[in-house]
């Protein structure tokens, strides 16, 4: 987590769709990017299923349909998978409830579901400010607050420290309540407290953490419940505990709990002597317990002003809900306005990055030209842009400070006004969001020595090594995986890399004689620098040019907080016809610019040559699966023939799983081919990212043969070659 100092808020003030009326007493889960909030309310009970996406920024209201439960308050709410389980709370003034409903959120269907009783003892009794908290296959229930008068307007509380497990049937449906027996003390009655279940990564039983609440006073106190032993406990806690609250939050992340707002004394330092007679607020405090040490940390301290409204004000009742490793947090209520004789909420949506985001997939090409890539990644959630860097073994000029420009170099300046720190640059290389799918050409490869005129051996068995790339884990980086019912999702065109047979086929493209010869500076492999191709808002990108290097600088991109250099001020330079570049991609958030990728390397494209053949597409038949494309959109002239190969299991391989050996299975001039059972038998499954059995196919003309497409057949984990048929 970042240093207190250096929390980086977010008030999301952009969003489209009907926004939820401002309450207190709702729940909210996540399902992937999306934030479902259930019930609360302020002026009457909230019976409404709200959802905000998280990535497009828009609420929505779902067209739910089944056994709609009514509206409820301080109730319990889990996720598992995309199913939710909502127990008990208040349904109206006084009266509380112990059904339990379902949500199939894949098809926003309700279902009322009736788990059997303990074998020994009753179910829960109708409670509200409970805890319910999910781990496996079973809901922990502690707590709560219940009503002991039958006369719903004569409220009498009485709060509960009673323990339940629930049951539950995989997919859909529950199986029982049961009251497991518990040793050690048991934590006292509460309501409004917080339950966390964490458990030690390769170590440790999972643990329930209970912390806070109300019982006539607020209460700080931390309680431990070891689920495999049954075992309560008070473990001893190193830091500044948080002061007493009821009506906060509780959220993990990695093995932190942070614990944001409620209700806390007024005074601390009166709550001792008299914590029944003392004053209470809502507060903004702001901490974490490190779940593996024990250590509290302070973020934000209860006395701690925001006159810039940097954060989020103080409350209690309101939600959080972590997706990734961010944190949002919504509504709630910030006070009790006696005049009014009402709560007053906030309306406001925020969020914050805990830590910053996880390196991104290798970049993946999608397309190629002579002086162009269209490249992608693998989004990763919650981030607020990408920065995309390459380098070349091309020489090239660093940049200087006076107006003398290298070869090929533009002076193109970006828009001049400067940008703010937390924007994301409006990059002059286009930004390609939400761009449709495209036919893919040319991509990266290793030059191939021998002539591009060279003859094809036709020897259905020839052999193609394909080697990895300089400083690339893995040169399959841009593949796209197919989807399973055998459609190609988004085929990636990619290099036929150097050869090591000559009966192969001269499938990479020879370096252009029209490449620049005036080198400026030499790099060894050992020095090369980045430079930043920009920062894009989304996962995709076409990239024609990149940011030359200030003169004695070794990178460009400031790493502090998500500070972006002013690229308005910096030289471009323009990609050149038939050279490599090895891209890498780091993802950005509020905590700043996390780790770059595995690196990828591509090639442009050469005048003359063919396109890389499209739109491929696989199914099965008789004899093995039958496999069809259509021909280059660029073939530079007549297509002589294709070549489609099959990446074989090797002893090769096994040594080194990232350099792949294909043999060719077809050469012709059909646009589909055969691939026998027999031949699918000896195929090398490619376990990069999902298994995956891979093609390539390429196109040859005049000149010789073009870039290849390479393709990933997704398999199943457990691959057996006899179910395939």
């Amino acid at each position: 987590m970042a240093a207190p100092s250096l929390l980086n808020w977010r008030r999301v003030s952009s969003f489209t769709g009907p926004v939820p009326r401002a309450r207190h007493g709702h729940r909210a889960v996540a399902i992937r990017e999306l934030m479902i909030i259930f019930g609360g309310g302020n002026e009457g009970i909230a019976d409404e299923l709200h959802v905000y996406n998280t990535v497009t920024n828009q609420w929505f209201l779902p067209a739910v349909r089944g056994d709609i439960p009514p509206g409820c308050a301080a109730h319990g709410f889990v996720c598992d998978g995309t199913r939710i389980l909502v127990f008990g709370g208040m349904v109206e003034y006084g009266r509380y409830s112990n059904e339990l409903y379902e949500l199939q959120a894949s098809r926003w269907l309700w279902k009322k579901v009736k788990p059997h009783a303990p074998s020994s003892g009753l179910p829960p009794c109708p409670r509200l400010g409970h805890s319910f908290s999910l781990y496996g296959n079973k809901c922990y229930l502690f707590g709560g607050l219940a009503n002991e008068s039958e006369d719903s307007n004569n409220n009498v509380p009485r709060y509960l420290n009673d323990f339940y497990e629930l049951e539950l049937q995989h997919g859909s449906g529950v199986v029982g309540w049961s009251i497991p027996v518990t040793k050690g003390i048991v934590p006292s009655p509460r309501e409004s407290h917080t339950a966390v279940i964490y458990c030690k990564k390769d170590s440790g039983s999972p643990k329930m953490y209970v912390f806070g609440g109300m019982c006539g006073a607020r209460l700080d106190d931390l309680w431990q419940l070891d689920l495999e032993t049954m075992t309560w406990s008070k473990p001893e806690t190193k830091g500044t505990v948080p002061l007493p609250r009821s009506l906060h939050t509780a959220s993990v992340i990695g093995n932190k709990m942070y614990i944001f707002g409620g209700w806390v004394p007024h005074k601390g330092e009166n709550i001792e002597a008299s914590p029944h007679d003392c004053e209470w607020k809502c507060t903004s405090s702001f901490s974490y317990l490190n779940l593996d040490t024990a250590e509290w940390t302070t973020l934000v301290s209860d006395s701690q002003e925001d006159k810039k409204n940097s954060r989020p004000r103080p409350r209690a009742g309101h939600c959080a809900v972590a997706i990734g490793t961010r944190l949002y947090f919504w509504s709630g209520r910030d006070g009790y306005r006696k005049a009014l004789n009402s709560q007053v909420c906030c309306k406001d949506l925020w969020y914050l990055d805990t830590e910053k985001p996880p390196a991104p997939s290798q970049v993946q090409l999608i397309k190629a030209t002579t002086n162009s890539f269209h490249v992608k990644w693998d989004e990763v959630p919650t981030v607020e842009g990408y920065l995309l860097q390459l380098n070349t073994d091309l020489p090239y000029q660093a940049a200087s400070s006076d107006s003398s420009a290298a070869p090929n170099m533009q002076g193109v300046r970006m828009d001049p006004h400067r940008q703010d720190s937390n924007s994301i640059i409006p990059n002059s290389i286009n930004d390609t969001m939400n761009s449709a799918k495209t036919e893919h050409t040319a991509m990266k490869g290793t030059s191939v020595k021998n002539k591009a005129d060279l003859k094809t051996s036709t020897d259905s068995n020839a052999i193609l090594h394909s080697s990895s790339a300089t400083n690339a884990s893995n040169h399959n980086s841009c593949v796209v995986d197919m989807l399973r019912k055998n459609e190609v999702d988004e085929t990636c065109a990619l290099p036929a890399t150097k050869i090591s047979r000559v009966e192969a086929h001269a499938a990479a493209m020879p370096f252009s004689k029209e490449t620049p010869s005036n080198p400026v500076a030499t790099m060894k492999a050992g020095e090369r620098q980045w430079c930043d191709v920009g920062i894009f808002k989304n996962n995709t990108a076409l990239v024609s040019q990149f940011y030359l290097l200030p003169k004695g600088k070794q990178s460009i991109s400031k790493i502090g907080n998500a500070d972006v250099p002013d690229y308005s001020l910096l030289k471009k330079q323009d990609l050149v016809p038939g050279t490599g570049y090895r891209f890498r991609v780091a993802a950005i958030n509020g905590c700043g610019i996390g780790p770059f990728s595995k690196i990828s390397e591509f090639k442009t494209c050469i005048p003359g040559f063919p396109g890389a053949p499209s739109a491929v597409r696989i199914s099965k038949n008789v004899e093995g699966i039958h496999l069809s494309w259509e021909p280059p959109t660029s073939p530079s002239g007549n297509i002589l023939e294709y070549s489609a190969y099959l990446a074989i299991r090797t002893a090769q391989i096994q040594d080194n799983p990232s350099q792949l050996v294909f043999m060719r299975i077809y050469c012709g001039l059909k646009t589909s081919c055969i691939v026998t059972a027999g031949q699918l038998a000896n195929a090398h499954i490619d376990y990069t990212s999902r298994p995956a059995i891979v093609f390539r196919i390429s196109a040859k003309n005049e000149k010789g043969y073009g870039p290849a497409t390479q393709v990933r057949w997704l398999q199943d984990q457990e691959v057996n070659m006899n179910l395939w048929f």
